[in-house]
């Protein structure tokens, strides 16, 4: 699906609260909750997470709004072509929001002449993946990792998509 009244801005300050809460609305109602995501001090402190993120982001991030509202963002963060969010409000999810998030980073990356685009997410993000694969995304990786950010161990996948 395409999206044709979808505008891709870069994040400007007045949408960082927005931007918190379309992050934290989008993880709550993924696919991968582990049982330790069901604590009420988990859960908190994710979303001060998705808060304080678009404050302190060193990388870019991308809104993407439909008829002036924010429905979802992405964002560069860390290296240069590693796509480190990719977020889109439940109540606009399976509209192209995500794919066009998705394309616009890779088409700054391949401008950039960079190489490939990793993106990392949960392995019961079954939809992430699916849109990734869609996107031209291969599985490179499979495994437990730790999250720095919640401080708990996950199953995860690494993708990666070749550019150029």
């Amino acid at each position: 699906m395409v999206v044709t009244d979808l505008t891709i801005r870069k994040l400007g300050a007045a949408d960082h609260e927005a931007v918190g809460a379309i992050g934290f609305a989008a993880w709550a109602a993924g696919e991968a909750f582990e049982d330790c995501y069901r604590d009420p001090g988990m859960i908190a402190k994710v979303q001060q997470e998705f808060g304080v993120f678009p404050h302190e982001a060193k990388g870019e991030i991308f809104v993407a709004e439909l008829a002036g509202e924010i429905a979802g963002w992405g964002a560069r963060e860390g290296e240069r072509n590693y796509v480190s969010d990719l977020w889109v409000h439940p109540d606009f999810q399976g509209r192209g929001v995500g794919r066009a998030l998705l394309l616009h980073l890779c088409e700054l990356m391949a401008a950039e002449r960079l190489a490939t685009v990793p993106v990392d997410t949960h392995a019961r993000n079954e939809r992430a993946i699916r849109l990734y694969e869609r996107c031209g995304f291969s599985i490179i990786w499979h495994g437990v990792e730790f999250s720095k950010s919640m401080g708990v161990p996950l199953e995860k996948v690494h993708m990666e998509k070749k550019l150029g």
